[in-house]
């Protein structure tokens, strides 16, 4: 993963964390491929949650496509 992506991506999900956290949740970045595919981990209330996947591509993906140029999709990993 370069450096540069990878802290673009960090950034990017910056400005997500508060609303995450707001429910008990949270997000970790795993990796960023060559590729363009973003591996996170939902941690804390976002396990287990029915709503992570929605989450996960409505809130985290959509910002991510958006904020940070080549991201091609997002990927949960445990």
């Amino acid at each position: 993963m370069s450096e540069a992506l990878s802290t673009q991506v960090k950034t990017a999900l910056e400005t997500i964390r508060p609303y995450l956290k707001a429910d008990g949740g949270d997000v970790e970045l795993v990796n960023v491929t060559e590729e363009g595919i973003v591996e996170v981990r939902l941690t804390g209330a976002c396990v287990g949650c029915p709503m992570s996947q929605m989450t996960l591509r409505a809130g985290i993906e959509r910002a991510l496509i958006r904020e940070v140029p080549g991201i091609r999709r997002v990927e949960s990993v445990s």
